[in-house]
């Protein structure tokens, strides 16, 4: 059975996102999303050779309404910045992120949980998979940009897939 379906979550995923973007539950939506839902999992199945491990599923759905959280008050607060505080007086920053998480996926959701968040972005990743270098809107003190993202975002990916 892994062998037609060989990524189930990626199969269910693909097929409920082509019935969304069809907005047709008409037997054609279906068969077409069937149809995408097992060819292109088969297709990249070779660059996929092992399944990301979850350690913690519940734990995932929490840090997604962490980030939702954080982006919502991350755009209020770059909004502030950018409309109401003077430039001389706004600190951007470059800020390099050590990073103890080992598994890819991990680290490639910290990277793009950062990048999502408004006022970061990532900007480069070490060729040791040890640091992340962070760009900060405003960072007064990197260091507690630094500590906020280690403790915020890492360790509960740390929980969550290691």
């Amino acid at each position: 059975m892994t062998r037609l379906i060989p990524h189930p979550g990626l199969s269910a995923f693909l097929v409920l996102f082509w019935l969304i973007l069809a907005n047709a539950w008409t037997l054609g939506s279906l068969v077409m999303a069937l149809i995408i839902g097992l060819v292109i999992p088969l297709i990249t199945s070779a660059w996929w050779p092992e399944r990301p491990r979850i350690r913690r599923p519940f734990a995932l759905v929490a840090y997604l309404g962490i980030v939702i959280w954080d982006v919502i008050v991350s755009s209020f607060q770059v909004a502030k910045i950018v409309l109401f505080m003077p430039k001389d007086r706004i600190r951007s920053a470059f800020v390099v992120v050590p990073v103890d998480l080992t598994s890819p996926e991990a680290i490639s959701l910290l990277a793009g949980t950062i990048t999502m968040t408004p006022g970061t972005l990532t900007a480069d990743f070490s060729e040791d998979r040890r640091c992340l270098l962070i760009h900060s809107l405003h960072a007064p003190d990197p260091d507690e940009v630094r500590d906020s993202i280690k403790s915020r975002y890492e360790a509960r990916l740390k929980r969550i897939f290691e």
